[in-house]
Parts: C-alpha cells; sequence; structure tokens
C-alpha cells in the first residue's frame, strides 16, 4: 500500500533516510533533523513531499519516496525530481518500489508534468537494473555538479 505521508511519519522517513545513506555508503553526510524534514514537508510552504509504502499484512512502513517539484523551460512544464527512494532489504521485491514509482508516475500524469527524474550511484547495479526494467533511460549526456560547504560559501561571498 502506497499513501501520503503525514506529520506522525517523520519519525520513520528519519529512519529512512539514515538508512538509505548507510546503504550508499554516506551515513556521515545524513545530517538532517527530524524537526528539519517536518519543515520541508509539513511547515508554511512545503517544498517537499513524501509517500510510504507500508507492508501490506503489519502496515509498517517499509519504504518511502520524497520528492519535489522541478520545472522544465524546454517543456514549459513541471516535474518530479526523486530525491530519495527506498525499500528496506527484507521487503524488496515484493514490488513496493515499483508502487512508489507508479504513483509518482501517476501524479506526474494527472496533473501535466512531463518528467520523472532521479539520479542512481553508478555502482548500484540492482537499482540500475530495476529502473531499466521500468523502461527508465539513464542521460549520459549530463553530468551532476554539485556545490556545498566551504565551495558553497566561497561563491556565495560575504553575507
Amino acid at each position: 500500500m502506497i499513501r501520503t505521508a503525514t506529520p506522525a511519519d517523520i519519525p520513520v522517513i528519519h529512519a529512512l533516510v539514515r538508512e538509505l545513506a548507510d546503504y550508499e555508503k554516506a551515513l556521515e553526510e545524513a545530517k538532517a533533523a527530524p524537526e528539519q524534514l517536518h519543515e520541508a514537508l509539513f511547515g508554511e510552504r512545503p517544498a517537499a513531499f513524501a509517500h510510504i509504502a507500508e507492508d501490506d499484512t503489519t502496515g509498517e512502513a517499509v519504504g518511502f519516496a520524497l520528492w519535489f517539484l522541478n520545472f522544465s523551460t524546454w517543456r514549459g512544464v513541471h516535474g518530479i525530481y526523486l530525491e530519495d527512494l527506498y525499500v528496506r532489504p527484507e521487503a524488496r521485491g515484493g514490488g513496493h518500489g515499483k508502487a512508489l514509482l507508479t504513483e509518482l508516475a501517476r501524479i506526474c500524469v494527472e496533473r501535466g508534468y512531463e518528467r520523472l527524474e532521479w539520479s542512481v550511484l553508478d555502482w548500484n547495479a540492482p537499482s540500475i537494473a530495476f529502473y531499466e526494467a521500468l523502461g527508465a533511460r539513464p542521460q549520459d549526456e549530463w553530468t551532476v555538479y554539485r556545490l556545498t560547504d566551504g565551495a558553497l560559501r566561497t561563491l556565495a561571498g560575504p553575507a
């Protein structure tokens, strides 16, 4: 079962974010506090959205998708950028990941969005195979760049 996250889901979303960071070998980089997630998802001006995958038998949260809107100047419409998709190892293969992506695709079609995009680590062969089996294709002609920490502050200059 896939459902829209509620404020009561913040503890499990936080735990799942940390599990994902650990899986991606970057737990030390997962610094978001539950309060920050709450503000981003449910604050005065939410900037992100989340869906929870629940086990059909127990109702326990076994995965999540956290996403936000992007915009294509070429197509002139919004799209969804999937920031995180994670299903706990013991629940993988149960259709939860596909159900989460299906829900996001449904939202795109319903709202007239023309893109559903995300990034995947190049070493994550199981996820790459899963995404390609759904019809997703890598955007090999693009390279992702990122400014963080000191480089971001240096470019921003003095306050």
